[in-house]
């Protein structure tokens, strides 16, 4: 029997929808219980306070003082649980499992590989996993904790080793709703009474409508996934193989094994994962809800340094300036330099003596302290080494006295005050990067490391961030390379009180002051709340701390960082174990070889274990063909996985034509009736003011149409692309056909290439 397309649409949504439902009664009688535990837990509080009443006379006895404790513990703990009810109530049920007993592999991991279960129904279980654990009135399990020994088998069951589980369910949720369903299917072939929707349901029609050979290759995929995942914790994994081979889903996979295997380190020291861009990090947390614990940081490359959030990127040219070790030289040499109208000379009288010291005495002791201090830092050396600096300067010899007198009196001397915080000020890494908007000094400091003309580039693109106030993902690695050598920028001393101000501050009520209540710092990095109007304003907005260090550090699309970055990765994650993931043939990094250099240094000397993945079950084979023949006309080398799924549509190739948008616009209209899902319309820059009405998001689209670059679909994938000015993409990106590489395996279903260039496929 056949069905239109939209017939069909119509039956998976329906089912959709049934499973949806059927989540959302169990959420709903969760959510109950978690009422009802809020109120027990407010009548413990009650409670507690009840007993220990103002205005009551209380003895200092054992039973009285027991009573007191008492109370506290019972007030402490109600409003702690009432907190975790209070945090968790968002997302609090995000997965399920469903298990079968009848069968047990002879190591006890449960349904043997390819051996389909369905057991009576006393043997079948369902496990609902979240972020805390609730019970019913008769004390049975509703949510089972993640950390719980039951909730294991969600993080490590994998196909090759199912625990029992048939069905792994991540469920999604906005508020009270559940909103969508994912399942990952343990097993080759799904009992007939078990619902499979999303990609596990995929997996699942691969290997129902293709017979036993293709059970053979999504069972060797699936194994050889499982020996990523579960490979040791030391060293450095490294996943390779080309697009839609499952490398991101694998370490993510791995990161979540990692944190429940050995959660004691991983939990102490934190796992850092690092994407390409923000829309990446959140698709990443929805594919494992459970990587939002505090114990695991998702960043993209553009918000690695606190405080700083941005996904502008510099011209491919300038990109290739900044991301290169060469670009250190001018960082060192503006860092350790004068400060821009800073004081060329100290002049003063110091204990009845003239002092004076020209520039080239200043810059000595500025060398001087700045080979043992950062310069944040070494506020006290520079004072110590410059009162030395002019005591020399004085010439005398041999006098102890004299030299004493003359030490006392600079230590408080207001004119060396002054001139201390004019000539050694605290600097901000963002300040200096600012004063390279001058061309001039970006030559000198350059010290002939720059090739002609580059120096401009780079003093312009500065400029552009002081005219837009936002910095470019380039920009990043260069503030964080500035942040260690100049060190936090610290907070002067608060100025001690004098007795005259504690009293007035003792009596308020002559201010009209009745109550005054400390507020409480957030811990952690931070950041302003208040964004300024300026641009200089915002991009100094904030403070930049140290950063932090990490047990474990992920890094998906690690074949796009340049030098620079993986510099600035390596920072945190001097004594971790690494997870790479990567592509070559995807790279947007065009040196390879100084990348690799760079990429070795910070990640040490640490053992090495490598998998590939080589088959392809993203894209429908009829687009992932037309992609690997544009890739391999430049990049003969190219990693060319195997796509395993037909669709029996090739892609289409249409002319752009002279209105761009209308014929974008009637490519997704055709899309829209043929697939279901997300539809990406993949622009150049030059497109992409005109094509941005087509975006969902902006309201005047679609809902499920999204405008994006090309280096924005980084570790994406959509059911259906529109590819636009495929050479525009190509020459605008700093890969060149890599990038356009990537933009044409980011569809599962459906490509549309509308092109500028005759000939063109």
């Amino acid at each position: 029997m056949r069905f239109s397309n939209a017939t069909a649409r119509d039956v998976v949504s329906d089912v959709v929808a049934e499973q949806i439902a059927i989540e959302q009664t169990q959420v709903d009688r969760v959510l109950a219980e978690l009422d009802k535990a809020a109120g027990r837990a407010e009548a413990v509080h009650a409670e507690g306070l009840s007993r220990g009443q103002f205005g009551r006379s209380v003895e200092t006895g054992d039973a009285e003082g027991g009573s007191l404790f008492e109370r506290d513990a019972l007030v402490f703990h109600a409003a702690r649980r009432r907190t975790a009810l209070d945090t968790q109530y968002e997302g609090l049920v995000f997965g399920r499992l469903d298990l079968d007993h009848a069968s047990r592999s002879p190591n006890g991991h449960g349904a043997r590989p390819g051996h389909a279960t369905s057991g009576p129904d006393e043997t079948r279980e369902v496990r609902y996993v979240g972020r805390i654990g609730v019970r019913d009135d008769d004390y049975e399990p509703l949510v089972i904790d993640w950390r719980a020994p039951a909730a294991e088998p969600f993080y490590r069951a994998t196909p090759a080793h199912p625990m029992n589980v048939l069905r792994r369910r991540v469920l999604r949720s906005r508020g009270a709703s559940v909103v969508g369903v994912e399942d990952d299917l343990m097993v080759p072939e799904a009992p007939d009474d078990l619902v499979v929707v999303g990609d596990g349901a995929l997996m699942a029609a691969l290997t129902r409508s293709r017979g036993e050979r293709m059970r053979d290759i999504v069972a060797t995929i699936q194994a050889h996934q499982d020996e990523a995942i579960r490979a040791s914790a030391k060293g450095v994994t490294e996943i390779s193989g080309g697009p839609g081979t499952g490398k991101t889903v694998v370490a993510l996979h791995r990161a979540a094994y990692l944190l429940y295997s050995d959660r004691r380190r991983f939990e102490s020291g934190g796992i850092l994962v690092v994407g390409p861009s923000g829309a990446y990090t959140a698709y990443i947390e929805r594919v494992l809800p459970s990587l939002g614990e505090e114990s695991v940081v998702l960043r993209a490359v553009g918000d690695l340094v606190d405080a700083i959030d941005t996904e502008r990127l510099d011209p491919p040219e300038i990109a290739r300036i900044k991301g290169s070790t060469r670009i250190r030289t001018l960082l060192t040499a503006t860092a350790r330099g004068r400060v821009p109208d800073a004081p060329t000379e100290f002049r003063a009288m110091v204990a009845g003596r003239a002092v004076r010291l020209e520039g080239r005495a200043l810059d000595h002791v500025r060398s001087q302290v700045l080979r043992q201090h950062q310069r944040n830092a070494g506020t006290a050396a520079a004072r110590v080494a410059l009162g030395e600096a002019a005591w020399a300067s004085l010439g005398i010899q041999a006098d102890r006295d004299a030299k004493a007198e003359f030490v006392d009196r600079w230590e408080d001397h207001l004119e060396v005050e002054a001139f201390l915080k004019a000539w050694w000020p605290q600097v901000d890494p963002r300040e200096v990067l600012l004063w390279l908007t001058d061309a001039e000094l970006v030559r000198k400091n350059a010290r002939r490391s720059l090739e002609p003309g580059e120096a401009e580039l780079l003093a312009a693109s500065w400029q552009t961030a002081l005219r837009t106030g936002e910095w470019s993902v380039a920009d990043i690695a260069l503030l964080d390379d500035l942040a260690a050598r100049l060190g936090p920028v610290q907070d002067e001393p608060e100025e001690e009180r004098g007795f005259y101000e504690i009293e007035e501050l003792d009596d308020l009520s002559s201010y009209g002051v009745t109550e005054v209540q400390p507020v409480a710092r957030p811990s952690g990095p931070a950041r302003s709340t208040i964004v300024p109007d300026d641009p200089r304003g915002q991009l100094l907005s904030g403070r930049l701390e140290r950063p932090d260090e990490y047990a474990h550090v992920l890094v998906d699309e690690a074949q796009d960082l340049s030098p620079m970055q993986w510099r600035m990765i390596g920072r945190r994650g001097r004594h971790a174990s690494w997870t790479l993931v990567g592509d070559a043939a995807q790279a947007s990094w065009p040196d390879p070889v100084e990348a690799a250099q760079a990429r070795e240094e910070a990640l040490g000397s640490q053992v090495r274990r490598h998998f590939h993945m080589n088959t392809n079950y993203r894209n429908a084979r009829e687009i992932f063909e037309y992609a690997a023949e544009v890739v391999c006309r430049e990049v003969p080398d190219a990693d060319i996985p195997q796509a395993v799924r037909e669709t029996g549509v090739a892609p289409v190739v249409r002319p752009l034509g002279a209105d761009p948008v209308a014929t974008a616009r009637e490519a997704v209209d055709m899309l829209l009736e043929q697939v279901e899902g997300a539809i990406a319309v993949i622009t150049p820059q030059r497109y992409a003011a005109q094509l941005a009405p087509l975006d969902g998001a902006s309201g005047a689209g679609p809902a499920r149409v999204h405008v994006v670059g090309p280096m924005s679909t980084k570790g994406l994938e959509y059911d259906a692309t529109v590819i636009v000015d495929p050479a525009e993409i190509s020459a605008e990106s700093p890969g060149g056909v890599r990038v356009l590489y990537v933009t044409l395996t980011r569809a599962a279903h459906r490509m549309t290439v509308l092109t500028a260039s005759p000939g063109l496929r």
